[in-house]
């Protein structure tokens, strides 16, 4: 950590989940979709998903991860680092949800340390971190040494990892948490990282997380989404894997 960045941690963190806390989306989704519509054969990988998906038990979060990410294999670093950048200057900025950009804005202007920590690909997580002004940016680290690999090798950064990942760059969590710390989610997978916190702040969440946040006199925050109803939002997910 730099000095700057001990410094700010001194006064006071702030981290950040990133999808569904910051953007609606599902990320990963949206950016498989501008992939996919500027390479359309790439579709193909729908076939070997849907393959595997009824897997999802033996394979978990992390290899079903690993299979949904064959749709970039091949694609050299270059080329990806490319389609990042467009797609988080084109996606990012104007479809975060207004009231949690005001809570980064305002972290940032107390001088607090800033952390995106997302369970998406790191390799688009660190632009968006860029582009947001975080002073730190962690995803899950997709292995990549030459073109990708069909199933690419990765630790997912989701759940406990968080929190070990983070104690690694700023130290351990206290009894009561990191000093001065607040967490922001709209997940149950991010309680780790949010007790780890000593205050909290959570983005439409479920009935359970809702009665965590009650409990624990976090804030709650909600709102308005772009889909109206579950169904809905199951549609569009669809079309954005698909490509369309």
């Amino acid at each position: 950590m730099t000095e700057e960045n001990r410094e700010k941690f001194q006064r006071g963190l702030a981290l950040f989940d990133f999808d569904g806390t910051l953007i609606p989306w599902d990320t990963q989704v949206i950016f498989a979709n501008c992939v996919l519509k500027r390479e359309p054969l790439r579709r193909s990988y729908l076939a070997l998903f849907a393959l595997f998906a009824p897997l999802y038990k033996i394979l978990g979060d992390e290899g079903l991860k690993r299979v949904f990410l064959s749709y970039l294999w091949r694609v050299e670093r270059p080329q990806l680092e490319e389609w990042v950048r467009g797609w988080v200057a084109e996606w990012v900025p104007d479809r975060c949800y207004a009231a949690v950009v005001e809570k980064l804005e305002a972290h940032k202007a107390a001088g607090h340390l800033t952390v995106l920590a997302s369970a998406s690909p790191e390799f688009y997580v660190r632009e968006v971190g860029r582009v947001l002004g975080f002073d730190l940016a962690l995803g899950t680290v997709v292995e990549q040494d030459g073109p990708m690999r069909l199933f690419p090798d990765l630790t997912n950064h989701k759940g406990e990892q968080k929190v070990r990942r983070l104690s690694e760059i700023i130290g351990t969590p206290g009894m009561r948490g990191w000093a001065g710390s607040h967490g922001y989610t709209d997940s149950t997978a991010d309680l780790p990282m949010m007790l780890a916190c000593q205050q909290g702040t959570v983005v439409n969440p479920s009935e359970r997380l809702t009665a965590i946040a009650e409990d624990r006199g976090w804030e709650i925050l909600r709102p308005e989404v772009p889909w109206k109803g579950k169904v809905d939002k199951i549609r569009q997910i669809l079309r954005f894997a698909a490509g369309i």
